[in-house]
């Protein structure tokens, strides 16, 4: 395992964490993910220790607040040796107010996070979402007040547009209030918008990415391939209108060019499409998901080897899509913007 710096900030997280979202199938939603208990939350979590992953995340939103129990049951005795991200600003309840990026809320939702966790101190929170109903000043003051209060380490948003981030990190700089170090996106060999303007402002601002989904919402497991039905058991019969949109001929186009590399490499599908992400500017820490130990096994294979340049070649080439103004506009004059990949 290797351990990158997290944005602009002098912390540092391995390049693989684990996301407990997987933790207690609170929900139907959620049980299609994973229904992990206490007892294989704790082998899991070990697992990871022993293979050198320092970082576990989860949110409140994740089965109402039971993955953040679990978690903190599973870490027990151990909260020493690793980091914990958490996030607040989905609803939690039918109350008005628990809901959104307030200071009403998130002082709530931190200290609920905390008992949940069982922990005195959260190490990276991020604002799950961006909430317009309530001013960025005042969500940026509460979180640099929890920082200063010691209740939060370092802060991150998570599934930000580019205004919403750079105006986020201006007014910190106003103020010189706490700034987010990183940004937990969705990016995948097949959801690369994040490279449009994502990263160019992340690497301009030295905001890391934190990669959610990394398979593509389960399409890069390995069980899909041009001409095979939807296996029986995967969470897309239940997910998968509430994940990005992707046309299932660019999914086999991609999956066929990563088998030609699986054959080459004897690495797995999800092996090749984790190394990718891994190789891509900006990226700290990709946040891998596990319903068993075979699973969180070979999710963990990723590390420790690279695909050669030629091989990133023929996935980037077999994932590239057209771009959105003014980013093909853009293009036509890389002496003055050069891409960032």
């Amino acid at each position: 395992m290797d351990y990158r710096q997290l944005g602009y900030s002098g912390l540092k997280v391995s390049s693989l964490s684990f996301g407990a979202g997987t933790f207690g199938g609170g929900s139907e939603f959620f049980r299609a993910w994973g229904a992990t208990d206490v007892d294989e939350a704790k082998r899991l979590v070990d697992i990871c220790l022993d293979a050198g992953v320092n970082l576990f995340d989860t949110a409140d939103i994740y089965s109402k607040g039971l993955s953040e129990e679990i978690l903190g049951k599973a870490i027990a005795g151990k909260r020493d040796r690793l980091l914990i991200s958490t996030k607040a600003t989905f609803r939690m309840s039918d109350e008005p107010n628990d809901v959104g990026s307030s200071r009403y809320h998130l002082v709530r939702s931190v200290e609920g996070s905390l008992r949940r966790l069982n922990t005195d101190c959260v190490d990276i929170y991020h604002m799950h979402a961006f909430d317009a109903t309530t001013p960025i000043e005042e969500t940026l003051e509460v979180l640099d007040t929890l920082v200063k209060s010691g209740k939060v380490r370092y802060i991150a948003c998570s599934n930000f547009s580019g205004w919403h981030l750079m105006k986020s990190l201006a007014l910190s700089e106003k103020y010189g209030w706490t700034r987010y170090v990183a940004h937990q996106v969705y990016y995948s060999l097949i959801g690369r918008d994040y490279e449009w303007e994502l990263m160019p402002l992340a690497l301009d601002q030295r905001v890391s990415a934190l990669v959610w989904s990394p398979l593509g919402w389960g399409r890069l497991t390995g069980k899909i391939r041009r001409g095979r039905s939807l296996p029986e058991v995967s969470r897309l019969h239940k997910t998968a209108e509430l994940g990005p949109p992707v046309p299932d001929e660019y999914v086999y186009q991609v999956v066929d060019a990563i088998d030609e590399i699986a054959t080459e490499t004897g690495k797995s599908v999800p092996q090749i499409a984790l190394n990718w992400l891994l190789q891509r500017p900006t990226v700290s820490s990709v946040i891998i998901g596990a319903r068993n130990e075979d699973q969180l096994r070979q999710n963990l294979g990723a590390v420790g080897w690279n695909l050669s340049p030629e091989q990133v070649k023929k996935l980037d080439q077999a994932s590239g899509t057209p771009q959105p103004y003014p980013y093909w506009h853009q293009a036509q004059f890389a002496e003055r913007n050069p891409p960032p990949v």
